[in-house]
C-alpha cells in the first residue's frame, strides 16, 4: 500500500478550498455577468479559474480513493492535467484572437498561470506513473499554483473588472 493514505487530510482539506473557491468564482460571475460577457476574454477567463480550481478538487478526490495503484492514481491525475491545460489553452487562443487592443502582458499572464497551475500535476503524474510515491509533492507545488491563478482571475473579475 503506496504512503497515500497519509495524505488523507492535506488531500481533504484541499479538496475543501477548491469547492469553496469554486463557489467564489461562482458568485463573481453572477454578480458582474453583464460586464464579462461584454468583455473580450473574460469569458474565457472565468472558465479558466474555475478549470483551475476544479483540478484541484478533481486531483484531491481521485487521490483520496482508497487502495487504488500509484499507476492508477498517476493516470488519473494525466488526465485531467492534460484536459485542464487543453482548455485553458484553447481559452487563451480564443482571447488571442479577440484581445482588442489589450496589452501583451494580459495573455502573457493568464498563459503564465495556466502553464504554472498544470505543469506539477504533469509531473507528479509521470513520477507516481514511474511507481515513485514522491509524486506526490509535485500535487503540492500544483495545488498552490492553481490556487493562486484562480484567486487572481476571481480577483479581475470580481473587482479589477469594475475599473
Amino acid at each position: 500500500m503506496p504512503p497515500v493514505s497519509e495524505w488523507q487530510t492535506f488531500l481533504a482539506v484541499q479538496a475543501g478550498a477548491a469547492a469553496t473557491l469554486t463557489g467564489l468564482v461562482f458568485v463573481a460571475v453572477s454578480i458582474n455577468l453583464g460586464r464579462i460577457i461584454e468583455g473580450p476574454g473574460l469569458p474565457g477567463r472565468a472558465s479558466e479559474s474555475i478549470v483551475q480550481l476544479l483540478q484541484v478538487f478533481f486531483v484531491s478526490s481521485m487521490a483520496l480513493i482508497p487502495r487504488q495503484p500509484l499507476a492508477t492514481l498517476a493516470a488519473e491525475i494525466l488526465i485531467i492535467c492534460i484536459a485542464s491545460w487543453s482548455f485553458q489553452f484553447m481559452s487563451q487562443v480564443s482571447y488571442y484572437k479577440s484581445r482588442a487592443g489589450h496589452p501583451w502582458s494580459w495573455l502573457l499572464t493568464r498563459s503564465v498561470m495556466s502553464q504554472f497551475s498544470t505543469a506539477p500535476f504533469l509531473v507528479a503524474g509521470a513520477v507516481l506513473f514511474l511507481g515513485n510515491p514522491e509524486g506526490l509533492y509535485w500535487l503540492v507545488l500544483g495545488f498552490i499554483f492553481s490556487f493562486v491563478a484562480g484567486v487572481v482571475s476571481a480577483w479581475v473579475l470580481l473587482v479589477e473588472i469594475l475599473r
